[in-house]
């Protein structure tokens, strides 16, 4: 099954790595990998256009179904494999709800991240502004407090929807450990720092470990003061 299936992707980007995660749980390896190249602008690469019309990554295909938005390949996979592997959407509706929340959180989560770790990718130097970078950052540190109670209301060694690893971990946990990545304090945010070595444990999550993330171990200090 997972022959037919190729992923194109970047390293470090937290929607390839979503997918990633996604088909390692779903026990599909041994799917067309290829790393792609940001530097090379390899995203824009014909290759990708044919799959993917924005020349973004990832760029999903099954067979010949084309999934290409990280969420909607992740929901694909688990629908299409469901007694396959790990089982990423709870029976409960209380369970599924909650899943349902804060994956969809997520989005916010990630997009707040975004906006302060790639700043001045996004804003032109002449359009750059302290104050707003500043308000970013306040918008992050309200985000991160949010997650943190979230964890702390599930109680120790609790995954983000639940005891147990639901979709919402699949999606979420690449923002997380970008966060970390970027110099986050996990003595600052202890119980994001809590999940974010739980989650790293997980085969799934050591087998698509960034790979330019395992040659420089270091990261950044982005976040330290946040």
């Amino acid at each position: 099954m997972a022959k037919d299936m190729t992923l194109l992707w970047g390293s470090g980007s937290p929607p390839c790595w979503r997918v990633m995660i996604a088909l390692e749980e779903k026990n599909l390896q041994g799917y067309n990998s290829k790393l792609l190249s940001f530097d090379k602008m390899e995203h824009k690469s014909q290759q990708v256009l044919d799959i993917n019309p924005r020349g973004q990554v990832p760029s999903f295909k099954h067979g010949d179904i084309v999934v290409n938005e990280s969420y909607a390949a992740c929901f694909y996979l688990e629908s299409q494999f469901k007694s396959q592997g790990t089982k990423l959407i709870p029976d409960g509706a209380e369970e599924q709800a909650l899943m349902y929340q804060r994956m969809f959180e997520g989005l916010a989560f990630y997009d707040k991240l975004c906006a302060v770790i790639f700043y001045d990718y996004y804003v032109p130097e002449g359009e750059r502004l302290d104050s707003a970078l500043k308000r970013n950052k306040e918008a992050l540190v309200t985000e991160l407090k949010l997650w943190e109670g979230y964890l702390e209301k599930l109680g120790s060694g609790s995954y983000l929807a639940g005891k147990s690893v639901t979709l919402t971990d699949v999606v979420v946990f690449p923002t997380v450990a970008t966060l970390f990545r970027f110099g986050l304090s996990a003595e600052r945010y202890p119980k994001l720092g809590e999940y974010h070595a739980l989650m790293k444990e997980r085969p799934s999550v050591k087998a698509s470990w960034p790979p330019h993330w395992l040659e420089n171990p270091k990261g950044q200090d982005t976040l330290k003061d946040i």
